[in-house]
């Protein structure tokens, strides 16, 4: 049985408006078409490929959704926080945020930056910046929004490298684990509002950028190793981000979720 390029059921996110970080290619900007299936407004938000935005933007239109592009730098409260005021100008409401933005990274695991004897600490607090603060400002500019509404979703994306780290990408998986740890609080205090917030965490998708050049023979493999036998795709991974976002998943919150197909077991 395979659930690659499974449709979402197009009323789940039907009134709800999304802000995606990070949307204008890969995992985001598939995260951000299955919203607007679902029946969300998107704001796609990305940071240098304005025409890569615009292009995942006319995509969701051309399949009758609704969505526009706002370029802003999520490691930067005020420009976060002028998306957040635009947001709910256009739509009303924030009902749910994706922090998926990323810094630059490169995934490859003979650098200097897989051995505690070579990484800087540079690396860690780019990813720290990218990752954890990029985060805490994106949080800090809709929540005014979600307490009026008294309600929210905030989904985070990390990855089961936290669960095991098959490669030691120090800084990547530092920072991604520091994202638990701000999950797990930002639940505990924020619930009384009315807003859940979860982790999901992926593994070696099929396909991203990040895996642009694993070969067949890797993704058959990790498959193998997998209790489903298969590997996750982009589109499945969405289609998890989309249960967080609904009204399905009311009663989670502070949660870390491993969405590989059950390689790790956290």
């Amino acid at each position: 049985m395979t659930t690659q390029n499974q449709s979402v059921v197009p009323s789940l996110l039907t009134n709800k408006v999304a802000i995606v970080t990070g949307a204008s290619r890969g995992l985001g900007a598939q995260i951000a078409k299955q919203m607007a299936a679902a029946g969300a407004a998107v704001c796609v938000n990305y940071l240098n490929s304005k025409a890569a935005a615009e292009t995942v933007v006319a995509d969701i239109e051309a399949a009758g959704g609704q969505a526009f592009a706002y370029q802003a730098d999520v490691t930067e409260l005020e420009p976060v926080e002028a998306m957040a005021k635009e947001v709910t100008a256009r739509y009303g409401s924030i009902d749910v945020l994706v922090n998926n933005a990323l810094p630059s990274y490169q995934f490859n695991p003979t650098a200097n930056n897989t051995s505690i004897a070579t990484v800087e600490w540079s690396h860690f607090s780019q990813q720290m910046d990218g990752i954890v603060k990029g985060a805490v400002n994106t949080v800090q500019a809709v929540l005014p929004q979600m307490k009026t509404q008294k309600m929210g979703k905030i989904i985070n994306i990390s990855t089961n490298l936290v669960y095991n780290p098959v490669v030691t990408y120090y800084d990547y998986t530092t920072a991604k684990s520091a994202l638990i740890g701000l999950t797990r609080n930002l639940a505990s205090e924020l619930g009384q509002y009315g807003i859940r917030v979860n982790l999901l965490a992926g593994g070696l998708l099929k396909t991203t950028d990040a895996s642009s050049l694993t070969t067949e023979e890797v993704f058959d493999y990790i498959a193998t190793t997998t209790p489903l036998r298969e590997t996750t795709s982009v589109a499945d991974f969405a289609n998890s981000v989309i249960l967080m976002a609904s009204d399905l998943s009311a009663a989670i919150t502070g949660q870390s979720i491993a969405v590989d197909g059950g390689l790790t077991m956290p």
